[in-house]
């Protein structure tokens, strides 16, 4: 049985980005990852601007200055601003050669003849948007390994980058495995229950940013598991598994994925919930197989499948992110093995602190509807008072 941090070096060691491909910039491509530089093909801004409405204007001079143009964002200086000489000048505009400041309007009046009188000080660049500042062509401006956000797209889009490669996002498949599962809304019959792991599953893969569907559920009979799970592995990047790993009469899936050549690295790792996970590999295809009760198949995703997923697509920091933070309320509990129990962030006069959540153990989902955190407490007595920093997962990195 593995400790928790080296099933992950074992999962993460044999993940491997896939081939870059090209993306157009229509939709926002959530979670995926730039694959090589992005260079600008121009200076940004392209010209001196103005970041304010006002008057552009030589600023070693002082006195009223006639107004000699007018001009607007998208047109173009045709005047030389000589000696006692302004020009209205609108947000965005270029600046005219021989002014090097604009005033703001609201710092400006225009007297009866038509002259302009400032009643502020001006120095040199006030209000001036240098050539280049942002950044000077040939530069590079996003860098490979950059995750593409909102704000990376819209840089993009800037410097003409209409198409970009990227590391492929891993095709991933879900399979829910078991003879008490039903699937859809029609009530549950005698000693059966919803299947909730599948949906909850491709919702957790989509939320890397990834697309990724979940099978019907499949009877636990070695034939139906072997036709179901032999083409899964052929035709996806990563497959997940929910259901028949543990070590029953009804669990086969761990005997028919070795039927079907998938190598198994480990089948059980040192945590609660989630101890019976399996890991697996069939050439590049990853294989996990989670546990069937609900918070330990989404506990296992957020350790496991998550990171894998984000290394796939060229991630340097495939997560999952920890970090410390003080309790909100005081715990106290024994347990035999490394515990991920959900938990809820909040806002404190300090801080930051975490909240663990009130849970019934693996099998309660509800418990997960407001976490956005899992608390780790480390096997055996776990005894804090509240304000004890403990580790703390965040959930849902894309």
């Amino acid at each position: 049985m593995l400790e928790v941090a080296d099933a992950l070096a074992e999962v993460l060691a044999r993940c491997r980005p896939r081939r870059p491909r090209r993306i157009g910039l229509g939709p926002i491509h959530r979670g995926l990852v730039l694959a090589a530089d992005v260079i600008a093909d121009l200076d940004s801004p392209p010209f001196d601007k103005s970041l304010r409405d006002g008057y552009a204007v030589r600023s070693a001079e002082t006195g009223d200055r006639r107004v000699v143009e007018e001009i607007a964002a998208g047109s173009v200086p045709t005047k030389v601003i000589g000696e006692g000489e302004a020009a209205r000048i609108f947000t965005g505009a270029p600046i005219p050669d021989g002014a090097d400041a604009v005033v703001m309007q609201e710092d400006a009046e225009v007297l009866a003849d038509g002259r302009v009188r400032f009643n502020a000080s001006i120095r040199p660049g006030q209000w001036v948007f240098t050539r280049g500042k942002e950044m000077r062509a040939g530069e590079v401006v996003v860098a490979a390994g950059t995750v593409i956000t909102p704000a990376v797209t819209g840089m993009l889009a800037a410097v003409g980058a209409v198409e970009v490669p990227t590391w492929a996002a891993p095709a991933v498949e879900v399979q829910v495995t078991g003879d008490e599962l039903v699937d859809g809304p029609a009530p549950a019959g005698l000693g059966q229950i919803r299947n909730s792991n599948g949906p909850m599953l491709a919702a957790l893969v989509q939320s890397t940013g990834f697309s990724g569907f979940s099978n019907p559920v499949v009877p636990d009979r070695a034939d139906a598991l072997r036709n179901k799970l032999g083409k899964a592995v052929a035709g996806s990047d990563v497959l997940i598994v929910a259901g028949g790993v543990s070590v029953g009469d009804y669990d086969l899936v761990p005997q028919v994925l070795a039927e079907l050549g998938v190598e198994v690295h480990f089948r059980q790792v040192r945590m609660k919930p989630g101890k019976p996970l399996l890991f697996g590999t069939k050439g590049d295809t990853l294989v996990f197989g989670l546990p069937g009760n609900p918070v330990s198949a989404f506990v296992c995703f957020e350790l496991f499948v998550r990171p894998a997923l984000r290394k796939l697509a060229g991630h340097a920091d495939p997560g999952p992110r920890t970090v410390r933070l003080p309790l909100a309320a005081a715990v106290a509990e024994t347990n035999d093995r490394p515990t991920y129990r959900p938990a809820k962030l909040e806002v404190a006069e300090v801080g930051w602190e975490v909240r663990p959540l009130p849970w019934g153990g693996a099998p309660d989902l509800r418990s997960l509807l407001t976490a956005d955190a899992l608390v780790v407490l480390p096997a055996g007595d776990a005894r804090y008072d509240r304000g004890t920093p403990v580790p703390v997962i965040l959930l849902g990195t894309p």
